[in-house]
């Protein structure tokens, strides 16, 4: 049988580190959100139109096939 997945296996306590990744993703947070304005025009508001639900599961489709997409390329996984 295949080895054991990764996603089953715990991940040690986390130790200090060097950078505070909040204040890397607030700074991706402000530039999605002028990259939107910039797109549509206005900013996201609610009742506009369209499933924010829906919306967000695709995205969040696409956010785990890139994830994993990159956990295989780092872990040098290949068909070969």
């Amino acid at each position: 049988m295949d080895k054991m997945s990764k996603a089953a296996i715990h991940q040690p306590p986390p130790r200090p580190g060097q950078l505070n990744v909040g204040d890397f993703v607030l700074q991706d947070i402000h530039a999605r959100m002028e990259a939107g304005k910039q797109k549509y025009g206005t900013p996201l508001q609610t009742f506009n139109g369209r499933d924010a639900l829906w919306d967000a599961y695709q995205e969040a489709l696409d956010l785990v096939m890139y994830l994993r997409q990159a956990i295989l390329e780092r872990d040098g996984e290949s068909c070969g």
